[in-house]
């Protein structure tokens, strides 16, 4: 991973509100992608998916140690994240079922 070498709290700064608004676009894409799956799953329980939440779950965990981040924040990060997605995902099932 390749870090600029700033040179004041401002230019620290500036990159940390790039950083954040580079998380907040991939939270949004991921998204995008989840209310995709919902046109491929024919049940609530299988928008759920909590075997595919665990695998997630361990990836980032996973991941988070390799990289030098807490793993438990991550964690925390990625199951408040995945419980609000899977309700939006639910939301998008239930309304092409309604179609």
């Amino acid at each position: 991973m390749k870090i600029k070498n700033c040179n004041s709290l401002e230019e620290v700064r500036t990159e940390i509100d790039a950083v954040d608004a580079d998380i907040l676009h991939l939270i949004a894409k991921r998204k995008e992608y989840v209310k995709q799956a919902a046109k491929f799953k024919h049940s609530i329980e299988e928008v759920k998916a909590e075997d595919r939440v665990a695998h997630v779950v361990d990836h980032v965990r996973h991941l988070a140690l390799t990289l030098g981040v807490s793993p438990n924040m991550v964690t925390d990060i990625y199951k408040q994240m995945i419980e609000e997605m899977v309700e939006s995902e639910i939301a998008e099932f239930q309304n092409a079922k309604n179609f």
